[in-house]
């Protein structure tokens, strides 16, 4: 069966919200989300394997699928529930070679070219982005718009679509009515840490 994601995904940035992965993802577990993304540009192999060893104990209290962004080898140290690659990250073949096949392996997109591709490999879902202009990404790629995530989602098929890139509460139903079967965000949940769990909540009422 394709693998089936909650509208709402989630994903941790220690620079924005200023605390630990695993505080993050303890908040935003609270405010209903049942999948999140550990997204770490800036620390240390070392330092993350720590931070993500104490986030995949969370995850497993709370009973929720924990990701990690980029890094197969801390996601197979920790042992995640998957890991979700970039266009120049480890080829998505060997990823599951390593991870097996009950792993959750995600891959980004930029464009309908990149995203057809996608549909051949052995992917649980397609992220596409940016849709909207981002700043939590240094060097973007080219904002797709909803008129490229309609192109996107005309050929996706069974593989579930994950929009990402400057979604926010206000833009997020238009997203979803253009084709997304799930929205990413992460400036918008968590740029008041106190409001995480709260604005989580908001964000799956609104969608569901």
């Amino acid at each position: 069966m394709p693998f089936r994601i909650p509208k709402v995904y989630p994903l941790t940035d220690a620079a924005i919200s200023g605390l630990s992965h695993a505080e993050q993802v303890k908040r935003l577990a609270a405010g209903g989300a049942t999948i999140v993304q550990l997204r770490e540009k800036n620390m240390a192999a070392v330092e993350f394997h720590t931070e993500a060893s104490a986030a995949i104990n969370v995850a497993r209290k709370v009973g929720i699928h924990l990701i990690i962004n980029d890094r197969v080898d801390i996601a197979l140290a920790v042992g995640a529930d998957g890991v979700h690659l970039g266009q120049h990250d480890l080829p998505v073949q060997a990823a599951r070679s390593l991870l097996g096949p009950k792993a959750i392996i995600g891959l980004s997109t930029h464009n309908l070219q990149q995203a057809k591709k996608a549909l051949d490999l052995p992917v649980d879902y397609i992220a596409l982005g940016p849709i909207f202009t981002t700043r939590t990404k240094a060097n973007p790629d080219p904002e797709l718009g909803l008129r490229g995530l309609q192109q996107v989602s005309e050929v996706a098929g069974d593989i579930p679509l994950v929009a990402i890139g400057g979604i926010t509460p206000k833009n997020a139903t238009d997203v979803i009515a253009a084709g997304a079967d799930s929205v990413a965000l992460i400036s918008s949940l968590l740029l008041v840490p106190a409001a995480i769990s709260e604005r989580m909540a908001d964000l799956f009422s609104q969608l569901n």
